[in-house]
């Protein structure tokens, strides 16, 4: 466990928090730390998690589950989030399932340049996804229009809205609480 704050382990959590912790465990039995960061206010765990599987792991989404975690790696990359890249990244490429492809979507998300390995709709999501990021001041009608113009369906719009939402939300927690991976299981998939 790391962070800037005080986490409290598992031993030491009163009923209130063991029961927030088991809604969050990963499907390694563990809490990471980007959840157990919130152990000091059980509350505010409940509600990320809520809101992180509502974004991501909701069996009603249609963007398909491989670019959901490449949004969420992308915008960890935009904002300098090493604990959001390091699992997201790993949940992209056990998604996409071939290390060359993989290879080559990771260099163009670490370069920021999309364009090398995406075209279409997804170039759309991810170019929306930077400018929410970056300058979500400056967001216009327009940015959804060309959404939809891609192919993107409403209802995908708003997931894709969702996830770099959350992202932004997840990166600055995490960012301005020094939160590290260690001691986690990197990686919301068990390996093989």
């Amino acid at each position: 466990m790391s962070a800037w704050i005080r986490m409290i382990a598992d031993e030491d959590a009163d009923d209130t928090l063991a029961a927030a912790f088991d809604m969050a465990r990963t499907p390694h039995g563990t809490v990471d730390n980007v959840m157990r960061v919130h152990s000091l206010r059980p509350g505010t765990l409940a509600g990320h998690v809520t809101l992180y599987r509502a974004c991501l792991h909701d069996a009603t989404n249609t963007v398909a589950m491989w670019f959901q975690e490449v949004i969420s790696a992308y915008v960890s990359t935009l904002n300098a989030c090493p604990y959001s890249y390091a699992n997201h990244w790993a949940n992209a490429r056990h998604l996409i399932g071939e290390a060359e492809r993989a290879d080559a979507i990771e260099a163009a998300l670490q370069a920021r340049c999309p364009e090398t390995a995406f075209a279409g709709a997804e170039l759309a999501a991810l170019r929306y996804a930077a400018k929410l990021t970056l300058h979500p001041g400056e967001m216009v009608k327009a940015d959804v229009l060309a959404l939809r113009k891609a192919g993107w369906e409403d209802g995908e719009i708003l997931e894709i809205n969702q996830i770099v939402g959350y992202f932004n939300y997840a990166n600055r927690l995490l960012n301005g609480l020094g939160v590290t991976t260690d001691g986690d299981v990197v990686g919301y998939y068990k390996e093989d």
